[in-house]
């Protein structure tokens, strides 16, 4: 299918690394590959530390970045994408760094379990025993607890949608505001751009297929089965939830699923704020020499430095 990309990202398409999903061995290792080869991140006046915390006969592998002079008293939770079968720690350094620079605020991200070997409810689990861990030692971090705010991308929007359900119910740490880019939402794939966008690059629906059946395990995926916390879309009560700023891209299969839950979070009274990119897809901020994804990039740290700092 021919989509009419932006056309300063158009002409970086056929370049772009072309991950399978389907087997999931050289996907992995295609990611560390890209990780090693990426410049390293200027790490000079930060502070940097591996935090283990201990769970459920595992220990969930926090990293914590924090700024030299903070700005402000808030925190940042970053979960990463990766279609919830690939992505660590080193894969999230180099936005982390970017961030706690941009905003000078400690930024913390969260390695979950992976599936298919670990499937739902895991790495939901590890994602919200990371979120309680910062709300319990933000005193030490110079952190407010009231004042973190959850950063999610692709299968990282799909857990910090569910974390942010999951500490509702559960009465758990507060969250200030979710911050949901391009997220995963959606197990039941039956959304129009789910269904027409086969072949885009970088995440497509045949990829989405493979993610939804390894997250939540074989058989799973589009029935009753679901929970809500799993595939946030599927909530009916979004009443009292955080905040929330949802990106999505125009020929992202994910698109429709992330504007459809904008709509019902408005619905439910959460103040949204909903930004659709003209001519993108998924992962296409990566390319920064577009005018369009540098624009991306601006609307992203204006939007988390208003959050953070109020």
């Amino acid at each position: 299918m021919v989509y009419a990309f932006d056309p300063e990202l158009a002409t970086a398409v056929p370049a772009l690394p072309i991950t399978d999903l389907g087997d999931l061995v050289t996907a992995r290792a295609a990611v560390s590959e890209l990780r090693d080869r990426l410049p390293a991140p200027d790490l000079a006046g930060l502070r940097i530390d591996d935090v283990p915390v201990p769970a459920d006969g595992h220990e969930v592998a926090l990293r914590v970045y924090r700024p030299a002079d903070p700005v402000a008293p808030s925190a940042l939770y970053f979960v990463h994408g990766g279609g919830f079968m690939v992505g660590d720690l080193d894969v999230a350094q180099v936005p982390c760094v970017e961030l706690v620079r941009a905003l000078g605020i400690v930024v913390v991200s969260v390695e979950y379990r992976l599936a298919p070997e670990t499937p739902y409810p895991g790495p939901l689990e590890d994602v919200y025993t990371g979120l309680c861990w910062l709300a319990d030692h933000a005193d030490e971090l110079g952190v407010d607890p009231d004042r973190i705010v959850t950063y999610g991308i692709s299968s990282g929007g799909c857990l910090s949608g569910g974390l942010a359900l999951l500490a509702r119910d559960r009465g758990g740490p507060r969250v200030a505001y979710q911050f949901l880019n391009a997220p995963v939402l959606d197990d039941r794939l039956a959304t129009p751009s789910m269904r027409e966008f086969v072949d885009t690059p970088l995440w497509n629906r045949p990829q989405a297929e493979i993610s939804w059946d390894a997250y939540l395990g074989p058989g799973l995926r589009a029935t009753d089965a679901v929970p809500c916390y799993a595939a946030p879309a599927r909530a009916t009560d979004l009443t009292g939830l955080p905040p929330a700023y949802v990106a999505v891209k125009q020929f992202d299969p994910l698109r429709d699923e992330g504007i459809a839950y904008a709509v019902a979070m408005q619905a439910a009274g959460v103040n949204v704020e909903l930004h659709l990119f003209p001519g993108t897809f998924h992962g296409s901020a990566r390319l920064t020499g577009a005018a369009i994804s540098r624009r991306e990039q601006e609307e992203q740290l204006a939007v988390l430095r208003h959050v953070t700092a109020r």
